[in-house]
């Protein structure tokens, strides 16, 4: 997730979902060959954690792509993840979507080492100082990830690729800055969910050299 190469910080949205009243049950009708002493049963109500419902959470990796809750199992990671129903593919929207500031969004970009795929977590309000990946890497060329080359190494789509849980192992660098924070938000798989972990844990398992790879103020 990121606004950088059109990867999304992760899936998020703002409209609000409201479900329709349910509709009374029409009384029996006296010529009705139904027996007059059933009841009509009463319309259920509707949930107040509804999937529908903006920012609404699910059970442990419900709401997450397949791939990603199999990942969390694997891992023993028991996190909430938070369903949108409005897709979200930059920090930003993400960021106003759930709340936080946009330095809390965990941005998973991919590059291409001559040639390689590496992964490259930078918090949403900083961008990636590809020179810097080139140096930490040691490589000759480091360019941006097209969309083929994002979902063959991930096996997600972008706007909605998680820190781990990836189809092939890949280098990662994780940009120094994500542990200023407390709690960091990142996608859980599609652009419609996200969760929430301390950055430490999350580099941890995303099993990222901690580096300084984000472009510097002039």
């Amino acid at each position: 997730m990121t606004a950088e190469n059109t990867e999304s910080a992760g899936a998020a949205g703002t409209g609000d979902a409201t479900a329709s009243p349910t509709s009374p049950a029409s009384p029996t009708s006296p010529t009705s060959p139904a027996s007059p002493t059933s009841p009509t049963s009463p319309a259920s109500p509707t949930s107040p954690t509804s999937p529908d419902s903006p920012g609404s959470p699910d059970s442990p990796g419900s709401a997450a792509h397949p791939q990603f809750a199999a990942a969390l199992r694997e891992l023993g990671l028991d996190v909430e993840v938070r369903r949108f129903p409005d897709e979200t593919r930059t920090a930003a929207q993400a960021a106003e979507a759930i709340g936080c500031e946009v330095s809390e969004i965990v941005k998973s970009l991919i590059f291409a080492a001559d040639g390689v795929p590496v992964l490259v977590l930078m918090d949403g309000a900083s961008r990636v100082d590809v020179e810097r990946v080139r140096r930490e890497l040691g490589a000759e060329k480091v360019t941006r990830a097209d969309a083929k080359v994002v979902r063959e190494t991930t096996g997600y789509a972008i706007g909605g690729v998680p820190p781990f849980g990836h189809r092939t192992r890949t280098r990662v660098l994780a940009d120094r800055g994500l542990l200023d924070h407390e709690l960091v938000w990142a996608a859980a798989g599609t652009p419609h969910t996200v969760f929430a972990l301390d950055p430490k844990s999350l580099i941890a398992h995303a099993g990222a050299a901690l580096v300084d790879v984000r472009e510097q103020s002039a």
